[in-house]
Parts: structure tokens; C-alpha cells; sequence
């Protein structure tokens, strides 16, 4: 035995991080290597090897396949919009058009039970007198019921509410509907729900849900309150 096979110590191995770090400082090495590229074997999941270069061909297309499906996701969520912001165009223009109270609410409760697909829709008003409550298809908003204990949340921040309620919160807002509605849209009237609220109910559990934005009924609220305004103030002059 040599002096130098005895002092020659065995390769160690690669570790991968190496390998990975200098084939990533540098890119061309397959280019320069291309035996050994098609050489290659990639183990396969749920079948025989393949070459890195028909498991690169692999990875991009399935990469294709998911920019794909993001793109047309982002194609429909577009579409909805834009179907939406017509839809909110048209109701505003009804609801600007309306000559008197009965007119505002009826627009209102017509669009969002047909245009907007809802199953229900409840107004409680404050301030109407119970005779003319009862003539506009309205329910009374008194800010000293009990029942109000059950929406502390929502009438501290004043700001629309989605999602699954309680069932005498339902009792609350749809009375003899309320067992049929899986889901709701809780919107204020007026600053600090001063006006009352304007619920929609859903059968669909889905329908409306927390994690949904809430922007369009912000704006509905902040219209139809603005409106309502107007017509109760003018409504109270009017001679009984």
C-alpha cells in the first residue's frame, strides 16, 4: 500500500442542500450536460420513474392548469361584480324616483325579493306611528325593547352583519318566517342605527356568511337611510 492510497481519505457524500445550491447558482449546468439530464429518473407516486425532463413538463403543466382555474375565478368574481354594480344602479335609481314612503319601501322590498334573489326582507322603522307602520308593511324599531339585548354587537358598531343567527334573533326579524331562514344580511338605517335596520333573509345557509364583504350593504344602508330620512320627515308634515 502506497504512502498516498493511505493518506486518501473516502468521498463523503453530497448533502442535498449542496447539490440544490449549486444547481441553483448554476442554471446552465443541464445545458452542458445534457447525457445526463435525459439520463435522469424521477421517482413517480403512482408509477414507473420518469425523466426530470417529462417531470419538469409535468410540474408546469399542472402550474398552467392552477393559473387557469385563478384567472377564470377571477373572470367570474368580474362578471358577478359588474351583474352586481347594475343591479345597485337600477335599485338607486328606483329608490331616488320614489315620490313617497310607501313607494321608497315597496321599490326596495321588490328589488331585493327579485332582482337580488332574497327570500324575505323586514324593515323595522323608528318613529312611525303604528297605523302608518301598518300601512307601509313595516314593523316598529323601538330602541327600548328587550329584544334589542340580543343585537348588543351590532347596534354598538352600527355596521351590516352577515351570517347564521340566533333563533330569537330570527323570531326577532322575521316572526313566523324565522324557522325557514338559514342565513342573514343585518343592515343599519341611519347614523348609529338611528333610523332602524333592514334585514334579508336567506334559506340558504350559504347565502351570507361572515367572511363575505360587506360593501355594497354599506352602501344600501347609507342610500336607503339617506332616503328614508327625507321621507319620514316629509311623511310627519303631512296632515293626518
Amino acid at each position: 500500500m502506497t504512502s498516498s492510497q493511505q493518506t486518501q481519505s473516502p468521498a463523503l457524500p453530497l448533502e442535498e442542500k449542496s447539490v440544490a445550491d449549486y444547481l441553483r447558482d448554476n442554471p446552465d449546468f443541464f445545458l452542458n450536460n445534457t447525457s445526463l439530464l435525459a439520463a435522469l429518473q424521477v421517482p413517480h407516486a403512482v408509477g414507473p420513474a420518469v425523466s426530470l425532463v417529462e417531470h419538469q413538463v409535468k410540474v408546469l403543466r399542472d402550474q398552467n392548469s392552477q393559473l387557469k382555474r385563478k384567472l377564470m375565478d377571477l373572470v367570474h368574481v368580474a362578471r358577478d361584480n359588474n351583474r352586481l354594480n347594475e343591479r345597485m344602479h337600477q335599485l338607486t335609481l328606483g329608490l331616488i324616483n320614489a315620490t313617497s314612503l310607501e313607494a321608497l319601501l315597496d321599490t326596495l322590498r321588490e328589488n331585493l325579493l327579485v332582482e337580488f334573489k332574497a327570500d324575505t326582507v323586514t324593515l323595522r322603522l323608528a318613529g312611525l306611528p303604528e297605523a302608518r307602520a301598518r300601512e307601509c308593511a313595516v314593523d316598529i324599531f323601538d330602541t327600548d325593547s328587550k329584544e334589542l339585548n340580543h343585537f348588543e354587537a351590532f347596534l354598538k358598531s352600527s355596521r351590516p352583519q352577515c351570517g347564521r343567527f340566533k333563533q330569537e334573533q330570527l323570531q326577532y326579524l322575521f316572526g313566523d318566517q324565522a324557522q325557514a331562514i338559514e342565513s342573514v344580511a343585518l343592515i343599519p338605517l341611519g347614523p348609529k342605527v338611528s333610523l332602524g335596520l333592514l334585514a334579508i333573509g336567506s334559506r340558504e345557509a350559504s347565502r351570507f356568511h361572515p367572511g363575505m364583504g360587506t360593501l355594497f350593504l354599506t352602501h344600501l344602508g347609507e342610500l336607503t337611510g339617506l332616503l328614508l330620512a327625507d321621507h319620514l320627515a316629509t311623511d310627519a308634515l303631512a296632515p293626518g
